[in-house]
């Protein structure tokens, strides 16, 4: 089962959900603003995404609207305590296939990739 993270209210997730809907395939939206997720998932993902830096939506006005101080945490405690307190920040949506794959973000040909629908 395919799991979608993002938030309700994101053109982009809205956008991922129908394609996946019009395809026929099946997934679980969490919302994370709603369902806050484990310092131990926000790890595991930050490690799938190649780094904290690189699970980050840097051009968010939630990043820019952040105080200099807090846009450099300096250990992984701080990146965990930013992203249980600033979910949003996470770039979306965060795709987690059943089979353990990883993504983030969309567009028709990176979905056509990971689900080979619509090619």
């Amino acid at each position: 089962m395919t799991t979608i993270y993002g938030l309700k209210n994101c053109d982009t997730c809205k956008k991922a959900t129908k394609w996946l809907d019009r395809f026929g395939i099946s997934y679980t939206f969490v919302d994370y603003r709603d369902d806050r997720q484990s310092p131990d998932t926000l790890k595991d993902w930050a490690e799938k995404a190649g780094g904290w830096d690189a699970l980050i939506n840097k051009s968010s006005t939630t990043w820019r609207q952040l105080p200099e101080n807090r846009k450099t945490p300096g250990s992984e405690a701080e990146w965990k305590l930013l992203l249980k307190e600033y979910p949003q920040l996470i770039r979306r949506p965060l795709v987690i296939t059943g089979e353990g794959g990883f993504s983030q973000g969309f567009s028709d040909n990176g979905f056509k990739k990971i689900f080979g629908a619509g090619a």
